[in-house]
């Protein structure tokens, strides 16, 4: 019984330690209205994101996104766009069309192809984009050239125009 009654009284001792200790704890500061309110001057502005560029002294990666940029706004453009619109708007936005290839637009039966696809070698790489209903819409990405210096594999058409 000793032993019990000496349990419970240093447990309400402790609970008492902690209740009188808890009292000794400042409450928050209380702001008063003379406490400075940060301004719309003290917040950071976002700055808006840069438009890529192209980059000749760049390598092919680093010009990936103004190649899309090119692209994607052919498809806002036009939505049924096809080779030659994407080869055209590349040589506008500074891409060498001698260094590009094509898919053709229609197939060997002549139906209007699922997909379309067009390469710049760029820097010894391949920027290469697809656009067109087979695929799901616009792809693009950077590749090695094959042993013959090609990005396309198949069939291409002339860029002659």
């Amino acid at each position: 019984m000793r032993r019990r009654n000496r349990m419970l009284t240093g447990a309400a001792l402790a609970v008492g330690a902690v209740v009188a200790l808890s009292a000794c704890t400042p409450a928050a500061p209380i702001p008063s209205p003379t406490t400075a309110m940060p301004t719309a001057s003290s917040t950071p502005t976002p700055t808006a994101p840069a438009v890529p560029e192209l980059e000749p002294g760049l390598s092919a990666g680093e010009n990936l996104d103004y190649f899309d940029l090119v692209n994607n706004a052919v498809i806002v453009a036009n939505a049924a766009a096809g080779g030659r619109d994407f080869v055209d708007a590349l040589v506008a936005g500074g891409f060498d069309k001698a260094a590009m290839q094509v898919t053709p637009d229609r197939t060997a039966v002549d139906l209007q192809a699922d997909s379309v696809q067009w390469s710049v070698l760029f820097n010894g790489e391949c920027l290469v984009g697809q656009y067109g209903p087979a695929s799901g819409g616009y792809h693009s990405e950077v590749a090695a050239p094959s042993g013959q210096g090609a990005c396309l594999l198949g069939e291409t058409r002339p860029i002659d125009w």
